[in-house]
């Protein structure tokens, strides 16, 4: 059972684990998003960026050192001669995970020294024969306390029943809750990358009337969506793995929990019911039963109180992490977050695909469509004519920064509307039959090619989230103020729910013994029916006798 909680609180902080293996995808050395990182891949444009002016301007940030969590984790460090520890919280650290166990010592010592006393005072009882009976005037008063004690500890043992119950089964639902809650944010992280490889992929394929993206530019292309492939499928499997893990712990350790729960109250309501009726041989078997569980429910009880405090470091540990995101600490390093340059890199791809489709678009409008070719060029007429097409907006400029679009220009969200103002009608040889620019072809094309870059613009700056944390960061700061404080307290119910159980149990036991070997009723009957039976025998050996000594001294008549 101490195993199966333990490594409850190994995987909840999944919950954590699932982000921390994706940010291992994420940033280990050969990780996927090294080319987008601009480690890999970039060629000879990265130093370019990293130089250039158009590097969003941002003052420079002084990286100081946080120990998070630091008072609340300042504990006796058993692998350090309980010295204090003052490491702060720190899952690699095995002096923060002994500090912590050492939050449970108090209950796994009183499992000990209930175990080693009482199982010595069973011996004494039963191999020396010492009992101890009430007896004498005062054992009517006697009984009577000691019942109403029996009953009362029997009562507490059963609230503590219902506490474990009804903690365990909030406790389960929170966790789940909360494992759903981030296996949702790794799910959404999968499909945002899944997003990205997918609009990259498709706009290898836009073309507009036979123009593509540049060869190098696929290339890249091609290079980035096996990476990021390769993340969103290292990062799936990891999820689904662990929860599928920490779901059977969850389980296992409700279904201990519901064990327990049963039968304690179960062995401590049929211990008062057979020591009252003075079943004494009956009742040796819940004493020992009870001795054992009593033992194991200790020790539950210090398991929880780890895993509570354990549980409290944590949500301790990601709201300081939140509230002070460029501090180096013990959680910065597992998910280490990057700068504004890593992140200026991250956006250069997709913004040198949107602009290229854009300067697809334009180049295709300004020598084809805006034209008026004769009819002898047959390459570019088809009988275009009316009011030219506006350009369409370039989003960035040439250092890849943002730019407003002009009044003149068509952006990204309206241009399929406005261009079909300007498709004409097409006749079976294929040239336009009313006034139009576009054809319905040309126009699908455009269109096309638009939404591509629609979709590479607003995909791309939530990829930059998972980067430099944001995304990591806000989930972290909804579980800390949405899932933790009922954690905690659920937990501290059944906390709460195992002492009282230990101690109802434990306190009973001891009354059941003394209980149980009060003189029954029939032992009394049977002590005074003895007791008259030798008084009448007695007094009917006294009046023979004294019939034979008066004929004894009597004189004859005949004599």
């Amino acid at each position: 059972m101490e195993k199966r909680a333990l490594l409850c609180f190994a995987v909840t902080f999944l919950a954590l684990s699932i982000f921390l293996n994706s940010s291992f995808v994420l940033c280990r050395p050969r990780d996927p998003f090294k080319s987008i990182l601009g480690e890999e891949n970039m060629g000879s444009w990265k130093d370019e960026i990293l130089s250039s002016s158009g590097e969003a301007p941002g003052p420079a940030i002084d990286v100081s050192t946080l120990v998070l969590a630091a008072n609340r984790t300042k504990r006796p460090d058993i692998l350090s001669g309980f010295h204090k520890y003052r490491g702060g919280w720190d899952i690699a650290n095995k002096h923060y995970w002994a500090s912590v166990g050492f939050t449970g010592a108090a209950a796994f010592i009183l499992a000990i020294l209930w175990f080693i006393s009482f199982g010595l005072a069973l011996v004494v009882h039963y191999c020396c024969g010492c009992k101890i009976n009430i007896n004498g005037n005062g054992s009517s008063w006697s009984l009577r306390i000691c019942l109403l004690l029996l009953i009362v500890f029997t009562s507490a043992a059963a609230i503590g029943c219902i506490l474990l119950s009804v903690g365990q089964v909030e406790f389960h639902g929170e966790t789940l809750d909360t494992l759903n809650y981030v296996v949702n944010q790794s799910e959404y992280t999968v499909q945002t990358l899944r997003n990205v490889t997918g609009y990259l992929s498709l706009a290898k394929t836009v073309s507009v009337a036979q123009i593509f993206l540049p060869s190098d530019v696929k290339d890249d292309i091609d290079r980035l969506n096996v990476d990021l492939n390769t993340a969103a499928d290292t990062l799936e499997e990891t999820t689904d793995d662990n929860s599928s893990k920490i779901r059977e712990v969850f389980n296992a350790v409700r279904s201990a929990l519901i064990t327990i729960a049963a039968v304690m109250l179960l062995i401590s309501i049929l211990g008062l019911v057979l020591s009252i009726s003075g079943h004494q041989h009956a009742i040796h078997i819940f004493i020992i039963s009870g001795w054992l569980l009593v033992a194991v429910t200790f020790i539950l009880c210090g398991v929880f109180v780890i895993l509570d405090n354990a549980i409290s470091d944590t949500c301790m540990a990601m709201g300081e992490w939140v509230e002070n995101p460029h501090a180096e600490t013990a959680l910065s390093n597992i998910l280490p977050c990057v700068d504004q340059r890593t992140t200026n890199q991250t956006l250069y791809k997709s913004k040198q695909v949107i602009n290229d489709i854009a300067n697809m678009v334009n180049g295709f409008v300004g020598s084809v469509a805006n034209s008026n070719p004769p009819p002898q060029a047959s390459s570019s007429y088809y009988n275009q004519s009316g009011p030219l097409i506006p350009a369409l907006c370039y989003p960035y400029d040439s250092q890849l920064q943002d730019r407003t679009c002009s009044s003149q220009e068509l952006s990204m969200e309206n241009a399929s509307m406005v261009w079909q103002n300007y498709t004409c009608t097409v006749s079976a040889n294929g040239l336009c039959s009313s006034v139009g620019r576009l054809t319905p072809n040309m126009y699908t094309e455009l269109v096309a090619a638009v939404n591509v870059s629609y979709a590479l613009e607003h995909y791309a700056p939530p990829l930059l989230n998972l980067q430099n944390c944001n995304f990591v960061r806000d989930t972290f700061r909804n579980i800390t103020s949405s899932y933790c404080p009922p954690l905690e307290h659920y937990l501290r119910l059944v906390n709460a729910g195992l002492a009282l159980i230990s101690v109802g149990v434990m306190l009973s036991l001891a009354l059941w013994i003394l209980y149980a070997n009060r003189p029954q009723r029939e032992e009394v009957f049977a002590k005074l029916s003895s007791r008259l039976r030798g008084s009448c025998s007695g007094k009917r050996n006294g009046t023979s006798d004294n019939n034979i000594t008066s004929a004894s001294t009597t004189p004859g008549r005949g004599a």
